[in-house]
């Protein structure tokens, strides 16, 4: 049974919003009048539980800049965000005016990031908020991340988007500005990119840059509800599990550890040693009572860690350890198995998930060069996105195989969004587009 089954049936009825939003998934592209389909909605970075899949859909397996490209939309600004979908709408953020923008001016104090929504049928976008950027603001982000790198997420009432120390935002549809709150105001020259995750009636936001804090907002307000400290040089989503017990726990992983709380009023649970002396930036992976996580640099490194304890489970929960990693993409959980990209040397693997067992490592050849985007799955295919426009697509299963190798932008633009999966379609962002992607 699933992580969201389990929630679905053993939460009380407030809780099932969640469970609705989390656990439908994809996009119907019909025409912009049709009535939405949110039995397909990706509303949330990496799609429902952030897991990055949806093994029913069956989206293309080759592409270019000329064939099966359904429809492309050129983009007010860069960003490293990812699109989301809520019915037959896509949202997406973006930022301009200053840092990379084709407006860009040259002042800091023209920085504005964007709020996109699109028509999903055709790319049209219909509407942009553009929200201006606290000052002071980081002057320069390292590698040119930019200032547009937390995927927003969307339930039937409001889109809400991350903006670092400028604040959390709640949007109705249609782009009206429902309320903001700050949860911190310190700087990274990383630049701030966690994206928030809807949990029931909460907004959960690892602040880790802003307050080295886990805060939890109410969806409908943006009042505070709690607030977890202590949580240093962690840059992703916060994943849900459910342990034995049936309190639902948030777990975030960060600098040498990962550490779980409660949901319902912050506390904390259990945290364990990871051995990792690095920022955390892979989202983990969930399935039932056990958490993936994999980060570093140099060395890499990942574990499996069975929630529910209490204190420190460092010799209790881990059920093993890998010296295998990646520093920046995600993790794929599927069938048994964990797959995942090394973020520099184009290297792939496939571990058992219930031993730890490395069962291949091997090159993609030709080589897609760095990869910051995390991977996606759909009908039983792993795609591995470039940062330069080539993706190599490889089979969901335990033996290694390529099975297409695909560029948009001539190999030459910038991708550091991962996908998403929207029904038989694949939405992928670059610094200059969003291209949907389907057979013809």
């Amino acid at each position: 049974m699933t992580l969201l089954l389990r929630l679905l049936r053993s939460r009380s009825a407030g809780f099932a919003p969640l469970v609705c939003s989390l656990a439908l998934a994809g996009l119907a592209l019909g025409p912009a009048h049709a009535t939405p389909d949110h039995e397909q909605d990706w509303s949330q970075f990496r799609g429902p539980g952030s897991l990055g899949y949806r093994p029913a859909a069956q989206p293309p397996l080759r592409w270019n800049d000329t064939a099966n490209v359904r429809w492309k939309t050129v983009l007010p600004g860069p960003g490293a965000s990812s699109p989301i979908t809520h019915g037959n709408r896509i949202f997406l953020t973006c930022y301009t005016g200053y840092g990379g923008s084709p407006s860009a001016s040259g002042s800091l104090e023209n920085l504005q990031r964007h709020l996109l929504c699109l028509d999903a049928a055709d790319g049209r976008i219909l509407w942009n908020k553009a929200v201006p950027a606290e000052m002071p603001e980081q002057d320069r982000i390292r590698e040119d991340h930019g200032y547009a790198s937390s995927t927003p997420t969307a339930d039937a009432e409001r889109v809400y988007t991350f903006f670092g120390r400028s604040g959390v935002f709640a949007f109705s549809p249609d782009g009206d500005q429902l309320w903001r709150a700050s949860v911190g105001t310190t700087l990274n020259g990383w630049g701030s990119a966690a994206s928030p995750v809807l949990a029931g009636d909460l907004l959960l936001v690892n602040a880790s840059v802003e307050s080295e804090s886990l805060v939890a907002l109410d969806r409908r307000t943006g009042r505070e509800v709690w607030r977890a400290t202590g949580i240093k040089d962690s840059w992703h989503a916060p994943v849900l599990v459910q342990p034995s017990d049936g309190r639902t726990e948030v777990v975030v992983a960060m600098f040498r550890k990962v550490a779980a709380f409660d949901l319902e009023g912050g506390e904390p649970r259990w945290h364990c040693d990871t051995g990792i002396n690095w920022y955390m930036c892979p989202t983990p992976v969930t399935e039932g009572a056990l958490v993936y996580a994999i980060g570093g640099r140099n060395p890499n490194g990942g574990l499996a860690i069975r929630a529910g304890g209490r204190g420190d489970v460092s010799d209790t929960h881990v059920l093993w350890r890998l010296s295998r990693g990646s520093n920046v993409p995600s993790p794929i959980l599927h069938d048994g198995h964990l797959y995942f990209a090394h973020e520099n040397l184009g290297i792939v693997y496939c571990v058992n998930a219930r031993t730890g067992e490395v069962v291949y490592e091997e090159r993609l050849d030709p080589s897609p060069g760095q990869i910051y985007a995390s991977p996606v799955l759909g009908s039983d295919r792993i795609y591995y996105v470039g940062r330069t426009g080539r993706t190599v697509v490889v089979a969901a299963q335990p033996k290694f195989r390529v099975l297409a190798v695909n560029t948009l932008e001539g190999n030459r633009g910038v991708f550091n969004a991962s996908p998403a999966l929207s029904g038989n379609h694949l939405l992928l962002r670059s610094n200059h587009a969003l291209y949907c992607l389907a057979d013809k």
